[in-house]
């Protein structure tokens, strides 16, 4: 990895400073990041919200399951963002082997119940260690650094449900004057029909968006860990203190 092609500034970060470093990161590549991701992330809302025709439960499932697939294209963007690299669909398109089908089936497996994997994601996907020979790596980037991986987890989770709840409540909200629905109506899927829908099209909504956020995070964590084990951020400073 070329530190001095690196468009991050480095300095010794706790790993909350580290999740700010990757949010500001997605806002800042907030464009090519959420039109990249749209390429796979539509055709999967699509097809989660076509699965509520056999049963409600199921785009809840879809798209839970989909999360690791998903991110893999969100970290693709991100990576080469990092380094100041431009990434459009096409670029998206060229790299599907890497981005999309490599460990296709431990993403959607074991990877799944990961509760770091936005930690642990770019030691598979950027170092392209398997799940049989990189439990060493993984272990190494994550010592002393589970503990807040899963805590950014189960905030983004928690972020996650307070916004799908937001998104439904708007049902209520914008329902014209003595045309709101009864609560209770919602939960026990009555009529009128786009009730039953309004929850899972606002879970996958609430998906959406937050999700680049969430690689985003786990991804400059992720730095700052390589910058702890390989003195990064004392590279980068006597790279800039030399070019000059």
């Amino acid at each position: 990895m070329r530190i001095d092609a690196l468009r991050l500034r480095l300095r010794p970060r706790t790993p909350v400073e580290a999740s700010d470093l990757g949010v500001r990161l997605c806002q800042s590549t907030a464009r090519s990041v959420y039109v990249c991701f749209a390429v796979v992330a539509v055709p999967i809302a699509a097809l989660a919200l076509g699965a509520g025709e056999i049963a409600m439960w199921l785009p809840f499932v879809v798209m839970w399951c989909a999360k690791p697939w998903l991110d893999r294209t969100i970290l693709f963007v991100l990576s080469r963002a990092a380094f100041g690299q431009p990434t459009g669909p096409a670029d998206v398109w060229r790299a599907q082997q890497d981005v999309w089908w490599r460990h296709f089936g431990s993403t959607l497996t074991v990877r799944r119940f990961s509760p770091w994997r936005s930690l642990t994601q770019p030691v598979y996907q950027l170092e392209q260690f398997s799940i049989l020979n990189g439990a060493a790596r993984i272990r190494q980037i994550r010592h002393k650094h589970a503990a807040s991986a899963m805590m950014m987890t189960s905030v983004f989770s928690a972020t996650e449900t307070v916004l799908t709840v937001a998104l439904v409540s708007l049902v209520f909200w914008l329902a014209p004057a003595g045309r709101a629905p009864e609560l209770m109506d919602f939960f026990v899927g009555v009529e009128p029909q786009p009730l039953m829908w309004a929850l899972p099209a606002a879970y996958i909504a609430a998906v959406l968006f937050l999700e680049p956020f969430y690689v985003a995070s786990g991804f400059a964590m992720y730095l700052n860990r390589r910058a702890e084990l390989e003195a990064w951020d004392i590279e980068q400073e006597f790279r800039r203190a030399f070019a000059h």
